[in-house]
């Protein structure tokens, strides 16, 4: 199975989060564009998850702790922890989840 990126649908799943996801057996890859100012409020999920910021700056806040992300910058997720996050600039990133992410197929 091979994919073109630019050739995936985009899928806006939360308010100024556009998706362009691809799923595998056991896991999901999200590649994110997001709008400056998009926020995704305060959740937990049973996926393992590694957020990889491509371009831009993102304010994420993980168990309580807030820090600003940039280009390069990659934060592992553990199932169930608490995270949120805000575009401070437009960005785009990359998630990876483990098991896949069957609410966003």
């Amino acid at each position: 199975m091979d994919f073109k990126l630019s050739s995936l649908p985009s899928k806006e799943i939360m308010p100024g989060y556009h998706g362009r996801l691809v799923h595998a057996t056991n896991m999901s890859i999200a590649f994110w564009d997001v709008e400056k100012d998009a926020e995704v409020p305060e959740h937990s999920h049973m996926n393992e998850q590694i957020m990889h910021v491509l371009e831009g700056e993102f304010e994420f806040t993980l168990d309580g702790e807030t820090k600003t992300y940039f280009s390069g910058d990659i934060v592992v997720i553990a199932p169930h922890q608490k995270h949120s996050g805000r575009a401070l600039t437009a960005c785009k990133l990359m998630d990876v989840f483990s098991p896949t992410r069957e609410e966003y197929k």
